[in-house]
């Protein structure tokens, strides 16, 4: 039998700067944010761990304090359909843990991961008390609804170039993930899973778009040079 802790049994309090890049903590007032400290845990998540999985009941709100994570989900033949990659600065499954319903998604770990959760009643207690939690929320779901809107319209389209430029875009989202900055650290075979094209057809599209001056391929990472350019890329 495997010795191996879980994600879940592997929680910890958080330190000062993993405290750091957690964004909506400067938004409460005092007795939120010392009520919020008490409760937040993190969790050291290794490649291929599940933050969470389809049909589990909702126990905490998380957040990526370091890492990249995926979302995705298998169809009736068993086909993976990923959604989205969630950067760190990214939180996520508020629309769950506001339902309190199961997970219609799994959520999965693509590298070493800093994952951060706050346990749902908490997060429901914040909701009642806190003006500046709920601006939050509501700037989170209705961002996340263009986010999906826009990964609708990804699904469709052909042209592989374009498909890797609005997948880049999405995952510079300032406001979902605001950890991100300027610098993006994926690799060509992270980005190829989520996107759905093959390393090499990645490979050929950032070397297309650098050459267009949207982005600049780094070590170990993609620099963004012209965000909009990548939002509103016709290639």
């Amino acid at each position: 039998m495997s010795t191996d802790l879980t994600l879940h049994q592997r929680r910890r309090m958080p330190d000062a700067s993993e405290l750091g890049g957690i964004p909506w903590l400067h938004a409460l007032a005092p007795a939120e944010r010392e009520r919020a400290l008490a409760e937040l845990q993190v969790g050291d998540a290794r490649v291929g761990d599940y933050v969470c999985r389809v049909g589990r009941p909702v126990t905490y709100w998380f957040g990526v304090v370091g890492g990249l994570l995926k979302m995705s989900s298998d169809n009736a033949q068993g086909h993976t359909m990923t959604f989205t990659g969630i950067p760190p600065g990214g939180w996520f499954g508020e629309g769950t843990a506001l339902k309190r319903e199961p997970y219609r998604y799994n959520i999965q770990a693509l590298r070493k991961s800093v994952v951060a959760g706050l346990p749902v009643d908490t997060f429901h207690w914040l909701l009642d008390h806190s003006i500046g939690f709920n601006r939050f929320v509501m700037n989170q779901l209705n961002e996340r609804l263009g986010q999906f809107i826009a990964a609708r319209e990804i699904d469709r389209m052909t042209n592989a170039d374009l498909r890797v430029a609005r997948n880049l875009a999405a995952l510079f989202n300032p406001t979902l993930f605001p950890g991100v900055g300027e610098v993006l650290r994926i690799t060509q075979q992270e980005l190829a899973y989520l996107v759905g094209l093959s390393r090499q057809r990645v490979n050929e599209a950032l070397t297309a778009l650098q050459a267009q001056g949207m982005i600049q391929v780094e070590y170990g990472g993609l620099r963004v040079l012209d965000l909009q350019a990548l939002r509103s890329s016709m290639v």
